[in-house]
């Protein structure tokens, strides 16, 4: 156990970080997975379904909110070497998270058509996503926890638990596709309804793996009492970035489901463009996304540890990284554009659109790729708030107003809507960019460092 520990302590940005990107490689392939093999059955229900994921991902950001602050907390935890406080703070991420998550599965079952009416679904789009809901819905908390224990076993440095558990996931949910969509091996051919078993069953045999490991890893051990007690310094702590961070993920969300209700008064075929579209973009973002959740846990250890300046300046060395790849990557999926498009449909409308948006895409990316790794390194320092309050003012009054004006109001369909989201990474990345060089975040880290001789 003591070698897993120095492990913890003196792990480096890239140790941390390769891991979480085949880890998030292998979520965006789970997605792209799910509507190739939803393409099979129909362009229909790949819109259907991704209606539906709009809202889960609602959802997850609900979720995310103790994830993302746990896993911050967490990480300042072990920089200043308090083990004890690691666990309880684990303790109390995974109670909030339970509960929570809980009362969110029963909501979205309950009110699910609700929900889906917003959309104003064709009634054949609508049965798809109201079965699909109704089952993914139902174990939305398994979702929770699974978020929860995957961050603050990141945060402690094991990248590679996680990275090994979303591998057999993947595998997982990808035969449980083949089986329920094709019907092979005298499996019932269950199409859309088959998918959301399949994800409802790989995410509960994540959430039992995940447990032991966490179990194996933590050093200071969990007792009965702490997991039935709520402590209020530790959910402060953890509030302290996750309302934040969630203020901010939750907005993007809300903004993003307003888009797609204006997508749908465009038509069926934008819609199936947008959902095809955004799944390869996600080819694009992948390595953004790992460098961005690398950033969180190694800036948040460094700032726990008091190495500030240390932490300023890697902040820029994996901004720099994440560009380079995240640009090469996204020329070219954009080039590559109508054979990508042509495995998933043979709608000529649907390929010839898509294509361009993904050339919008590479134009886009860099100020989306700067958004995640500074957000990140904001958050994990313990500056929470700017980022909100920047974001919120950015994605309503940039993204969602210029997509109505652009996309609906003078007629540019998806590409209005596409340079209205472009123009609000741009300027929000912008800002980030001098909060960061203004160094204002390095008073407000949330832990002091531990003593050498009481460590």
């Amino acid at each position: 156990m003591k070698q897993s520990t120095n492990h913890m302590k003196h792990v480096t940005l890239f140790a941390i970080t390769w891991p979480i990107f085949i880890e998030v490689f292998l979520q965006a392939m789970m997605k792209f997975s799910d509507i190739f093999m939803l393409s099979f059955i129909s362009d229909e229900a790949v819109a259907a379904i991704g209606v539906v994921n709009q809202v889960m991902m609602f959802t997850f950001v609900l979720f995310n909110f103790t994830a993302m602050g746990s896993g911050v907390v967490v990480a300042q935890f072990v920089g200043a070497r308090k083990k004890k406080d690691v666990s309880l703070t684990i303790a109390n991420a995974i109670i909030i998270n339970l509960l929570f998550g809980l009362f969110i599965s029963v909501m979205v079952v309950l009110f699910r058509q609700q929900f889906l009416t917003l959309f104003n679904l064709e009634p054949e789009l609508f049965e798809y996503a109201d079965i699909y809901m109704l089952i993914v819905g139902s174990a939305l908390f398994t979702h929770a926890l699974v978020l929860t224990i995957s961050a603050v076993l990141q945060a402690m440095g094991f990248t590679k638990d996680v990275m090994y558990v979303v591998l057999a996931m993947n595998a997982l949910n990808i035969a449980g596709n083949y089986l329920f969509i094709f019907g092979a091996l005298g499996v019932p051919q269950l199409g859309v309804m088959g998918v959301a078993i399949a994800t409802v069953v790989c995410q509960a045999l994540a959430l039992v793996t995940l447990f032991v490991l966490l179990y194996r890893r933590v050093e200071v051990r969990i007792s009965w009492a702490d997991w039935l007690k709520v402590k209020v310094e530790y959910v402060k702590k953890i509030m302290a970035i996750g309302v934040p961070a969630a203020g901010e993920h939750l907005s993007f969300n809300m903004s993003q489901i307003v888009i797609t209700i204006f997508i749908t008064l465009i038509g069926a075929t934008a819609l199936a463009t947008k959902v095809y579209t955004q799944n390869l973009l996600m080819l694009m973002v992948v390595f953004s996304m790992s460098i961005s959740k690398g950033m969180q846990i190694y800036i948040g250890q460094l700032v726990g540890a008091g190495l500030k300046e240390e932490a300023y300046r890697q902040m820029f060395r994996g901004l720099r990284v994440a560009l380079i790849i995240a640009v090469t990557v996204g020329i070219t999926v954009a080039f590559s554009g109508e054979i990508l498009f042509g495995f998933f449909t043979d709608d000529a409308e649907i390929i010839a659109l898509g294509s361009i948006l993904l050339f919008i895409g590479v134009l886009l990316e860099p100020g989306r790729t700067s958004n995640l790794v500074i957000i990140s390194a904001l958050r994990a320092s313990g500056d929470a708030r700017f980022p909100v309050l920047i974001g919120i003012a950015s994605m309503w009054g940039v993204s969602v107003l210029l997509s109505y004006i652009l996309g609906i109001h003078l007629g540019y369909g998806l590409i209005g809507i596409w340079i209205a989201m472009l123009l609000d990474e741009w300027l929000r990345s912008v800002l980030m960019f001098f909060r960061w060089r203004s160094r204002k975040w390095m008073s407000k880290g949330l832990v002091e460092k531990e003593d050498r001789s009481s460590a």
